[in-house]
């Protein structure tokens, strides 16, 4: 078998990179979204998921736009993982220069910055539980500038453009997905 379509040796790799708990659940958090549209879409579930939990493996040790998500690639190649599924990590970061020309590099972008928000959004709700977060305060959420001020709204924007999904829906989808996996990503 493909090791890139193996999630447990792609969970080890991001267990050897990664010691951040937020880390960790974000990783989750991006692969439950990206799977669900993966499902949406009738394309590969494992891999799309592999590389939503690889995205940001390398994040912790390589912090700078310098090296994230380049070192990232350079490891999973040196581990031997396609190109395909090493262009479609480097495409979420907007500087890498990769082009954003497929399905999954879209829905990798658009998943991102959202999850990570979502994820947010559920910690300032009064139980700390995703099955209070709605769509509604999400987008609420959006417009103050001071919350969460490290997510990238225009990006969260952009990648519910590049879907061709209202803005809405997307967000929407992604709690659901979110929802689906609380446990896992502790919400």
């Amino acid at each position: 078998m493909n090791d890139e379509l193996n999630r447990g040796y792609c969970l080890s790799i991001l267990n050897e990179y990664t010691q951040s708990d937020s880390l960790l659940k974000h990783a989750f958090a991006v692969e439950s979204c990206v799977k669900a549209y993966a499902l949406k879409f009738d394309e590969n579930q494992e891999f799309w998921g592999n590389v939503a939990l690889l995205h940001d493996f390398d994040y912790e040790r390589h912090p700078s736009a310098d090296e994230h998500p380049f070192a990232g690639a350079a490891i999973l190649r040196g581990k031997g993982f396609s190109e395909e599924f090493i262009k479609t990590v480097l495409s979420h970061a907007n500087y890498s220069g990769e082009p954003r020309d497929t399905l999954l590099k879209k829905v990798l972008y658009a998943c991102d910055e959202l999850a990570g928000f979502i994820t947010a959004v559920t910690y300032v709700r009064p139980s700390k539980s995703i099955d209070e977060v709605e769509v509604k305060s999400v987008l609420k959420k959006m417009k103050d500038k001071a919350f969460a001020r490290a997510v990238s709204r225009e990006e969260i924007s952009e990648g519910a453009e590049l879907l061709g999904i209202p803005l809405e829906q997307h967000v929407g989808f992604c709690i659901e997905a979110m929802k689906n996996n609380k446990t896992l990503l502790g919400l």
